[in-house]
């Protein structure tokens, strides 16, 4: 695995613990995955966390994505979370995202063992199956004809930007980020 680049936003890092926590509640996820020309390819999957891993599931019928993960097995997945736009200063582009987001890099490979493939979808549909539902549980008739897939990570970062209170947000705190810029006068434009 590649060395972590260093975070350039530190002010903004989750604690690992709570980055966990963030991944096994979140929704959904993308799945980036290179192709052996070196082309990325992402996917947005919903997803479950056990065993402190990240599975998943797609058909059993080869395409793109059981391509690039037999021919690279490092993969990147993301789950994030936006809440709201929020201005800080004067100008435009003195505005910010109050956000949740998680980053996992590890290994994928395809799940064989029948059992975990049945314990994978019993724990998806507590996750996302309707709660009062009256239906059979734990009987997936189809089970033979999907992929699960599982990522072991090697590293999980997280970052977010809390919501300031409005006692905080721009006109009453003015954190404008080039407080000496000068609109043009009016009525001239650019070319």
């Amino acid at each position: 695995m590649s060395t972590p680049p260093s975070v350039r936003r530190v002010d903004r890092l989750m604690a690992e613990d709570k980055a966990r926590d963030f991944l096994k509640a979140g929704f959904a996820g993308r799945l980036v995955t290179v192709s052996e020309d070196g082309s990325p390819y992402c996917l947005p999957f919903l997803y479950a966390w056990m065993d402190d891993r990240l599975f998943f599931h797609n058909t059993i019928a080869r395409g793109h994505l059981r391509a690039n993960v037999d021919h690279e097995r490092r993969v990147c997945f993301l789950v994030d979370e936006p809440e709201q736009v929020f201005d800080y200063g004067r100008f435009e582009c003195d505005t910010g995202l109050a956000y949740r987001s998680v980053i996992v890099v590890g290994t994928i490979e395809v799940v064989g063992d029948l059992s975990l493939k049945q314990r994978f979808f019993e724990t998806l549909m507590e996750k996302y199956g309707t709660p009062d539902r009256d239906r059979r549980r734990g009987f997936f008739p189809r089970i033979s004809e999907v992929t699960v897939f599982a990522i072991s990570i090697e590293r999980i970062t997280g970052k977010e930007t809390a919501l300031p209170g409005v006692s905080e947000r721009w006109p009453a705190v003015d954190r404008t980020k080039s407080p000496n810029a000068r609109p043009p006068e009016a009525g001239l434009t650019r070319e």
